[in-house]
């Protein structure tokens, strides 16, 4: 381990362990980690973790050693939060997820960002593929009751996306190809004029789409760039933190 590293996980990173690995679809598991840190941390819905999971291999770059992943749940009481991660690639993060247990001592850092629950709206569209789909049912379940809400959630085998923490499913799932921004924006001209009053659209997922339909509400539709929220979480052309 690198003097670097060593700094990280002494200093920098706060630590937590694997108590559950439960698997939620061919492709994707549940990680909950328990942690002092976890019960002092100041949680805003939406917030995520980046991740050291390449500590000690010295073949990574450092930049491939850290994975942001979101936070699906969380019980300040117990310590623990709940992690929804996707093995659909074959880098460090999927194969750490493939590979960790119970028992396994973890680092990470909290990150707020800007993707986070905003109540201020009376309608919501939540858009994104299996990679975002546990940030959304975060935002879903802390905006506030009696919201308008419709959704394009969408992946290539409908079977690999999961219900939410507590069993439902409050998304409307698709089966659409990769990058699917052409069938999302017919679905989402046939949604708009259906929503009341003021509208917040959070948008998720392959960076591609993302831009795509970022560019569909702000070009063609004209809104506000304070209704559009957009996080890409992925792009098959890059990896970690490039």
């Amino acid at each position: 381990m690198s003097i670097l590293e060593n700094i990280l996980k002494t200093v920098v990173l706060e630590e937590a362990t694997i108590i559950e690995k439960v698997t939620l679809s061919k492709s994707a598991f549940r990680i909950r980690l328990q942690g002092d840190s976890i019960r002092k941390a100041t949680f805003t819905p939406g917030a995520f973790l980046r991740m050291a999971l390449g500590i000690g291999k010295e073949e990574l770059s450092m930049k491939d050693k850290i994975r942001s992943y979101s936070v699906w749940d969380i019980d300040k009481e117990k310590g623990t939060l709940d992690l929804a991660i996707a093995t659909h690639s074959n880098g460090v993060g999927s194969q750490w997820a493939k590979d960790c247990k119970e028992g396994d001592t973890i680092y990470y850092k909290w990150k707020k960002g800007n993707f986070t629950a905003d109540d201020s709206a009376d309608s919501y569209i939540m858009i994104g593929d299996r990679s975002a789909l546990s940030h959304l049912y975060m935002i879903n379940r802390n905006i506030g009751k009696d919201k308008q809400i419709v959704s394009v959630i969408y992946n290539s085998d409908k079977s690999e996306l999961f219900p939410d923490i507590d069993g439902r499913f409050p998304f409307n799932f698709h089966e659409l190809p990769e990058n699917p921004y052409h069938e999302i924006i017919v679905q989402l001209k046939e949604i708009i004029p259906t929503l009341k009053d003021k509208t917040i659209a959070y948008i998720a997922g392959d960076s591609r789409t993302c831009i795509a339909i970022n560019h569909f509400f702000r070009k063609e539709l004209h809104w506000d760039t304070k209704r559009i929220k957009t996080k890409p979480f992925w792009n098959p052309e890059k990896k970690g933190l490039e």
